[in-house]
């Protein structure tokens, strides 16, 4: 067989069924074969789409996405979802396309550096530049994406190597064998974790991503039902315990909410679990939290006391650290005694709900709540980036595993439609919800025709303030109200733009027209996108200037309808 029959017959034996690309010139060959094959392949509208397509998938089902794209323009028009994918920690193997060997560094048709050029963005990548290194190239990067922190390979195959015929070996992959050493070996620093979490008075747990991608939402609840400490969590650890009455507080950081934001400010002792400790979340690091035991889990050493100075460091996977610590507590006869940390945290919450202005206007937080009052089941919630994605972030609560989709390391406008499409494809069946601004819609708005192709049940929200919402929100707090370059003098009729892809428009005006339009929309089988003008000077609140500290809000409080500072 040649090289490119070799590829998909590999991903066929590791289960594969769907691939997102767009075909070129150097990877005819590769198609030829995939066109011969089991695998069902996503052609979508942009190379962006389908790195994010394929992101998407692998967020929404824990497997490893599969993306293709052709050499030079190609290759480098996936650089923006590889590097997004790298930052929120989703497995996915790339494979593109190369000028011949022969032509490599010699400014051949369509050729670009992609290996150099995403070296900084992806777990490895490789160029096969023998027929007979493919086995072992795609054994080790289809381990390398899943094993440990997942994340991004990228393997770039010349057009010769996909042409080429051989007899191929098996491959074999044994992966390397990484100690941790002594001084931070797991069974010590539990016994540390047990020993700070049995001298706490007020204990707190940050939920973060690293919970959803090692599967440990159960065990987290039940580790939270068992020691009756209080969860917050980060952006991407949204959903990971139900935001309902005893689950999590919400959202910390720079929007997160005031309840949240004031138990991690008060805290004692810090149980992080799969966190990066981002500077949305901590300010500036040099402040946070100085007089609080921090016990840190993160299955990379290297996120280990690289922002905030961490007193427990803990290399695990999030799920085999909450069972042993688990097991560890309930062999003490471990017995929580918070009582009066419960009631303060408890006090926090009826203090400081979030709070947000009705009247004549559409407020996006209407839109949100509505759509989460009328959706029936758990939805996958899928949102692009801006003033939307914190509102979704604080007001809808996000229920099921893996259900909520968003862009957190590298704030990717423009992913929440194509990803949205992934995850449509990765759960087939179930509702998705996406929430978008009006600019980054317009990024990725070519993949309407993927959704009208395959009728996915997909129903996009565009909270359309005809603005950069969260540049002229920055630009109005703290630029003088200079609002340079963010606002829209013109923009398309959405509902005819969708309409003409072949997917259905509904436009939202009015809050009397709130319920009606949410429900024929939700109601509808296939994929539909929502209009929804809205009031274009509300902004996210409460927030937390640029360097503060998690106490250190702006917002309303109580129903007032000034904005003051938490006292």
């Amino acid at each position: 067989m040649n090289g490119a029959e070799y590829i998909i017959q590999f991903l066929e034996k590791k289960g594969v069924d769907l691939v997102f690309g767009y075909p070129g010139g150097a990877v005819l060959a590769l198609y030829d074969a995939l066109g011969r094959s089991s695998i069902k392949h996503i052609l979508t509208r942009h190379e962006q789409g389908a790195i994010h397509g394929a992101d998407g998938y692998a967020r929404v089902t824990g497997k490893t996405g599969v993306c293709f794209a052709t050499s030079g323009p190609g290759a480098t028009n996936l650089i923006t979802g590889i590097a997004n994918a790298y930052l929120d920690s989703a497995p996915i193997l790339v494979i593109t396309g190369q000028v011949g060997v022969d032509s490599i560094g010699r400014d051949s048709f369509q050729e670009a550096d992609i290996v150099g050029i995403t070296m900084p963005i992806v777990k490895h990548n490789y160029l096969v530049k023998s027929l007979y290194d493919l086995p072992a190239v795609l054994e080790e990067a289809w381990n390398v994406a899943q094993r440990g922190r997942p994340g991004p390979v990228l393997i770039d195959v010349p057009k010769n190597v996909f042409a080429g015929v051989a007899d191929f070996p098996e491959a074999v992959f044994t992966p390397p064998n990484r100690k941790i050493p002594l001084k931070n070996s797991l069974e010590k620093q539990i016994e540390r974790a047990v020993a700070a979490l049995r001298e706490a008075q007020k204990p707190l747990i940050l939920a973060g991503g690293g919970v959803v991608a090692s599967g440990a939402e159960d065990l987290l609840a039940e580790f939270r039902k068992h020691t009756k400490i209080p969860v917050v969590n980060t952006l991407m650890g949204k959903g990971a315990v139900p935001e309902e009455l005893g689950g999590s507080l919400g959202m910390v950081g720079m929007h997160g909410k005031p309840a949240a934001n004031l138990a991690l400010s008060g805290c004692d002792v810090l149980l992080a679990l799969g966190v990066r400790f981002s500077d949305r979340v901590t300010g500036n690091p040099q402040n946070f939290l100085p007089a609080t035991c921090i016990i840190h889990v993160d299955i990379d050493p290297a996120e280990l006391s690289k922002n905030v100075h961490t007193e427990i460091p803990v290399v695990s996977d999030v799920q085999k650290f909450l069972t042993l610590l688990l097991s560890r507590l309930k062999e003490e006869g471990f017995k929580p005694r918070y009582g009066p940390w419960l009631a303060q945290v408890d006090a926090w919450v009826k203090q400081y709900p979030l709070h947000f202005e009705t009247g004549d206007l559409l407020k996006p937080q209407q839109i949100i709540n509505e759509v989460a009052k009328q959706v029936t089941g758990a939805p996958v919630v899928v949102t692009d980036v801006g003033q939307h994605q914190m509102f979704v972030a604080q007001f809808f609560p996000v229920q099921g595993k893996r259900n909520f989709i968003t862009s957190g390391g590298l704030g990717t406008m423009g992913f929440g439609l194509p990803a949205a499409m992934g995850a449509a494809f990765g759960r087939p069946g179930e509702q998705v919800v996406l929430f978008t601004g009006d600019g980054g819609f317009q990024m990725t708005v070519q993949e309407l025709a993927v959704m009208a192709q395959y009728q996915l049940p997909v129903k996009a929200f565009i909270i359309n303030n005809s603005c950069l919402g969260m540049v002229r929100q920055w630009q109005e707090l703290f630029f003088k109200e200079h609002y340079a370059h963010s606002l829209f003098s013109c923009g398309p009729d959405f509902v005819k733009l969708a309409e003409a892809y072949g997917v259905k428009g509904l436009r939202l005006a009015q809050p009397a027209e709130l319920a009606g339009t949410i429900r024929e929309a939700l109601q509808h089988s296939g994929p539909v996108v929502v209009d929804c003008l809205v009031d274009q000077g509300e902004n996210v609140l409460p927030i937390i200037p640029p360097g503060g500290q998690p106490n250190e809000m702006l917002g309303r409080w109580r129903g007032e309808a000034h904005v003051s500072r938490i006292s």
